[in-house]
C-alpha cells in the first residue's frame, strides 16, 4: 500500500482543533445569508483569496470576523456537524474540540446557545458516524482574567459536557501566569488543563504552562527546543504535544515544512501529536496535515503508526478507551 493510502485509511484522533477554525467559506456564506449579516466579501472564492496571513494576528482577525454570523444553536450545530462529516471521510474515529465561548458570548451571544448546538452534534457525531469526542473550553488570552472567570461560572452548569479548559488567542505579552488564578479554580472543579504555548511566543511560555497553570497537555510547543532543559523535562514527564504543521506553516511560525522539527522532537522521545488547529484557514484538514508532513520529512509507515497511536495515548479518554483505539490501529497497521 502507498504511505499516502495508507494515512488516509488509518484510525486517527485529533486533539487540537477548534471549531470555530473549521467554518468553511460556503457554510460561512450560507449562515450569513440565513441570519441576514454581512460578510465583507463578495463571494467564497474572494473569502478564500483573504487566507493569507503573515502571523497569528493576522489570522485571529479574519477567525473572529468570521465567527460573526454564527448566531443560532443551529448555526453551531451545522458548523460543528459539517467538520464531524469532513473527519468521517479521513477515519478520524476521536476528536478532542476546543471551542471559544467569549468569541460568542462577548458579541450577546449566550453560553447556552453556543455549547447546546456543539454537543448535540457531537452526540449526533458519536450515535450516527462513531465518532467519540471530548469537548474543551478555551479561554482567550487576549482577553482578562476577571472574563475568564466569568466564562468559567457559565460553564458550571454544563461541567459533565466539557472535560477541560485550555488557552488560545494572541500569545505573545499574554503569557500563561496572567490566567493562574482562573486555572487553579478550574482544576480544583475538575477540568483538565491544557494551554496554546510556544508557538509564537518563548521557551518560557511553556514552562509557565508547566510549573504555574499545571497543564497536564501543551498545545503547539514548537519552540520548547530553544531549551535543553525543558525538552528533558517534556520527555520525562511525557507532557503531550499538540502540533499543527500546515498551520505553522500558514502562519510563518516555519517558512518550509522540510524544517518542521517533527523528527528532532521524535529523536528526543517527546510525546508529538499532528493535527489540524483551524482547517478551514490552514489549508488541511488530519489527512492533508499527516500526508504533506510525510512528504517533507519523508516519513516511514512505522513513524505513521508511532504518530497516530500518540494521539490516542495523549488523549483524554480513559485507559479502557484507549487501550480499545489503540487496538483498532494496530489491527490497520498489521494488515496494511
Amino acid at each position: 500500500m502507498l504511505l499516502e493510502e495508507f494515512i488516509r485509511g488509518i484510525p486517527k484522533a485529533e486533539l487540537h482543533l477548534h471549531i470555530e477554525g473549521t467554518f468553511e467559506p460556503e457554510l460561512m456564506f450560507e449562515i450569513a445569508k440565513r441570519n441576514e449579516k454581512k460578510i465583507n466579501y463578495s463571494n467564497v472564492q474572494e473569502l478564500k483569496n483573504a487566507y493569507k496571513f503573515n502571523n497569528l494576528q493576522e489570522f485571529l482577525d479574519i477567525y473572529y470576523a468570521g465567527a460573526n454570523v454564527l448566531i443560532e444553536e443551529q448555526d453551531f450545530y451545522d458548523l460543528t456537524w459539517a467538520y464531524l462529516k469532513k473527519i468521517k471521510a479521513q477515519h478520524v474515529i476521536h476528536t478532542e474540540i476546543f471551542f471559544d465561548p467569549q468569541t460568542h458570548t462577548d458579541r450577546g451571544v449566550s453560553f447556552d446557545t453556543v455549547i447546546r448546538g456543539v454537543h448535540r452534534a457531537l452526540e449526533d457525531g458519536s450515535e450516527q458516524l462513531g465518532i467519540s469526542y471530548k469537548l474543551i473550553m478555551s479561554f482567550l488570552r487576549h482577553l482578562d482574567e476577571a472574563s475568564a472567570f466569568k466564562t468559567l461560572e457559565q460553564a458550571m452548569p454544563y461541567k459533565d459536557w466539557i472535560v477541560g479548559v485550555g488557552l488560545d488567542s494572541s500569545e505573545l505579552g499574554n503569557p500563561p501566569s496572567k490566567f493562574k488564578n482562573v486555572f487553579t479554580k478550574a482544576r480544583e472543579e475538575g477540568f483538565l488543563l491544557t494551554a496554546h504555548a510556544g508557538e509564537e511566543g518563548p521557551a518560557e511560555y511553556i514552562w509557565e504552562a508547566l510549573d504555574v497553570l499545571n497543564v497536564i497537555r501543551i498545545d503547539h510547543g514548537n519552540r520548547c527546543l530553544d531549551d535543553t532543559a525543558l525538552v528533558t523535562e517534556l520527555a520525562k514527564r511525557q507532557i503531550p504535544l499538540t502540533l499543527c504543521p500546515l498551520s505553522n506553516l500558514e502562519l510563518q511560525v516555519i517558512k518550509n515544512l522540510k524544517d518542521y522539527p517533527l523528527k528532532k522532537m521524535m529523536e528526543h522521545h517527546l510525546l508529538v501529536t499532528l493535527n489540524s488547529d483551524d482547517p478551514a484557514y490552514f489549508g488541511g484538514y488530519m489527512t492533508e496535515n499527516y500526508v504533506q508532513v510525510a512528504r517533507a520529512l519523508n516519513l516511514s509507515k512505522a513513524e505513521i503508526v508511532i504518530l497516530v497511536k500518540n494521539s490516542f495515548k495523549a488523549s483524554w479518554l480513559t485507559a479502557e478507551e484507549k487501550a480499545q483505539k489503540l487496538a483498532i490501529v494496530d489491527n490497520y497497521a498489521n494488515v496494511n
